[in-house]
């Protein structure tokens, strides 16, 4: 793999996507159709992690009587609904970022965790499906975020090593695996509070991608 040049890898919901308000209502919608309260502490400690983790710790937080199944389904179909509802919003500063880098040919990659059926069609729904070439998602990765496995795998379908990738994520999860994959981290943070983990961790904290652009921008001169 070459390793000249830099690459942008993002993050998509709560990063490039206004999504994760969306995500937040469907989840404790579907808890309370189920008879369980998902209180915001609980689910702000899920923010960025792949499902897989997140439904693991509902079971400990509920019980084994928690259906995954049903509860799986159920906030499925409440997110879609209020997606087709209010559309996706792109974060403030997104368009004119991605036009940037596009103009300096930079390469481009999403590592979301998400799975890939909600990844497209998230990113469908905000008309950027074209605009980012290489889409890593949740289900296509051993391990979930925080390990580093997705990052990885954006580097190498990028073609380049880790260490020349800047990685953008809104969650504590996010910046540790970017960080563990060898990348540095600008986090911008979105619904969750950066850890101490994270702030060690994280090249610059930064309140918006207008923010970040500059600084972004510096790292890939």
């Amino acid at each position: 793999m070459s390793c000249a040049g830099r690459a942008v890898v993002f993050d998509m919901d709560g990063l490039m996507l206004d999504t994760e308000p969306s995500y937040k209502y469907a989840w404790q919608r579907a808890a309370r159709d189920l008879g369980y309260e998902l209180e915001d502490s609980l689910y702000d400690t899920l923010i960025g992690r792949c499902e897989a983790d997140s439904e693991a710790e509902l079971t400990r937080a509920f019980g084994p009587r928690f259906s995954i199944p049903e509860f799986r389904r159920r906030w499925s179909e409440h997110w879609r609904t209020r997606v087709e509802e209010r559309g996706v919003p792109t974060k403030d500063g997104l368009l004119e970022l991605l036009s940037l880098l596009e103009e300096r040919g930079t390469p481009l990659a999403v590592a979301t965790s998400s799975d890939s059926c909600r990844a497209g069609f998230s990113l469908r729904s905000a008309g950027l499906e074209h605009r980012i070439p290489v889409i890593v998602a949740g289900d296509q990765v051993a391990k979930g975020k925080p390990a580093p496995d997705i990052f990885v795998e954006a580097a190498r379908r990028l073609g380049v090593e880790p260490h020349a990738c800047v990685a953008l994520e809104d969650s504590d999860a996010g910046v540790l695996s970017a960080v563990a994959a060898g990348m540095r981290a600008l986090m911008i943070p979105d619904l969750q509070k950066p850890s101490e983990a994270a702030l060690r961790s994280a090249l610059r904290v930064l309140p918006s991608l207008r923010d970040a652009t500059p600084v972004l921008l510096s790292l890939l001169a």
